[in-house]
């Protein structure tokens, strides 16, 4: 009988991690059109976040704190 509510309490927890945006980590798209010389332009689906790189890749921590977010 436990079984058939366990994967109903794990859906409804991870809908409420999902849900909460301090949980859910920065997920970086490349915007080509913002790119400045050898800098490559980031944005985050997530937190709206912006953020100029020069490594190969997107940044590897939220820049949500930074004061650049839209949201």
């Amino acid at each position: 009988m436990i079984l058939l509510f366990a994967p109903i309490i794990i859906g409804v927890v991870a809908y409420l991690a999902w849900r909460n945006r301090d949980i859910r980590s920065c997920r970086w798209r490349e915007d080509r059109t913002g790119d400045k010389g050898a800098l490559r332009m980031y944005r985050c689906v997530s937190c709206g976040a912006e953020a100029f790189t020069a490594t190969k890749g997107p940044p590897q921590t939220c820049k949500k704190g930074l004061g650049n977010s839209p949201l």
